[in-house]
């Protein structure tokens, strides 16, 4: 019983996490480190600031209001 619930609670992470786009730098690592090892990865900071400038220099990225 346990197992079940700790493993629906798993899957409902996982779910979460990629909807709302904060697996995006995971899988960036994963994709960086495999494609090319020897590149410096970038941190988690400075990729959540390029993503948010391709997100607003280009307005079929996101939508933003204001």
């Amino acid at each position: 019983m346990a197992l079940s619930a700790r493993r629906r609670f798993s899957q409902l992470r996982w779910y979460v996490r990629e909807l709302t786009g904060e697996a995006a730098y995971d899988h960036y690592v994963a994709h960086a480190r495999t494609h090319s090892p020897d590149a410096p990865v970038m941190t988690r900071r400075a990729f959540e600031r390029s993503r948010t400038d391709a997100r607003e220099g280009d307005p079929r990225e996101g939508f933003r209001c204001c």
